[in-house]
């Protein structure tokens, strides 16, 4: 790829970043539902087969979930809004459900991630569309094993679609009578451990792919990860303030839209 291309690739990311920042904060929601579809359209876009978009879509994001998750979650340490005891409990099935997960993607290809990604965020997007509020709780967290198969269900399905698990897991605890802070903050933490394993598997599956675009370590475009970080988390703020002077009800139909829009874009790419 000569200078031309390269810069046209580093400004792509760079409003790659913008966007999703801008998202996040305006939708109030973690970085990966959000990126994955953003990258995953800048790089079919690009030319690359839809395969490998998705592959390094997922491998890019959860790249940029690591450093995301630290510092969102030494803030919600700090402010004591993580609940240690359910991370004692659930931390190991989240990671082991992330290791299946990583195992798994490796083995099915990227088409059949984006099937996983499109009809997940289809589903998000009709239950947001449809509910007004919070669920109503059903009782407490429920023991094992039950409690080990939730973490690990959304570790393994967390990987695959390339997010940290806060779409998925906060509802979750939320439906068991966490408070929506101390959920949040509990999520945080759960990104860490679900992005670990899954960005260490993309970046090993990916390696000697071919057609990778440049400086890509495996499925983790490196350029993605150095622009897309600090751009998103400083345009953040902006979106967060204009959520301030919209409705609730409306923040939660425009990202379910977006949701919806995007998968059925990702799914409209894949070869018939």
């Amino acid at each position: 790829m000569d200078m031309a291309s390269f810069a046209g690739l580093a400004a792509a990311l760079l409003g790659a970043g913008v966007a999703a920042g801008f998202l996040a904060g305006l939708l109030g929601v973690g970085g990966g539902i959000v990126v994955v579809p953003v990258l995953f359209h800048l790089f079919a876009g690009m030319g690359y087969t839809t395969a490998l978009s998705m592959n390094l879509a997922v491998g890019t994001s959860l790249a940029i979930i690591i450093p995301t998750a630290v510092a969102s979650m030494s803030a919600h340490h700090r402010h004591g809004k993580m609940d240690l005891a359910l991370l004692r409990r659930w931390g190991t099935p989240v990671f082991l459900g992330a290791v299946a997960g990583t195992a798994v993607a490796g083995t099915v290809g990227g088409e059949v991630l984006v099937f996983v990604f499109s009809c997940t965020a289809l589903a998000l997007a009709v239950y947001l569309g449809v509910s007004h509020g919070d669920p109503s709780p059903v009782g407490e967290m429920p023991g094992e094993p039950l409690r080990a198969f939730l973490g690990g269900a959304i570790g393994c399905l967390s990987v695959m679609m390339g997010i940290g698990g806060g779409s998925l897991s906060v509802p979750v605890m939320r439906l068991f009578g966490f408070s929506i802070h101390r959920a949040v903050g509990t999520a945080a933490a759960l990104g860490l451990i679900i992005a670990l394993p899954g960005a260490a598997g993309f970046a090993l599956e990916g390696s000697g792919a071919p057609q990778l675009p440049p400086l890509s370590l495996g499925y983790i475009n490196l350029p993605g990860v150095a622009l897309i970080f600090p751009v998103a988390v400083c345009v953040a703020p902006l979106g967060a303030r204009a959520a301030h002077r919209l409705e609730r009800g409306h923040l939660q139909k425009g990202f379910a839209l977006f949701l919806a829009v995007s998968a059925i874009l990702m799914l409209l790419r894949v070869p018939g």
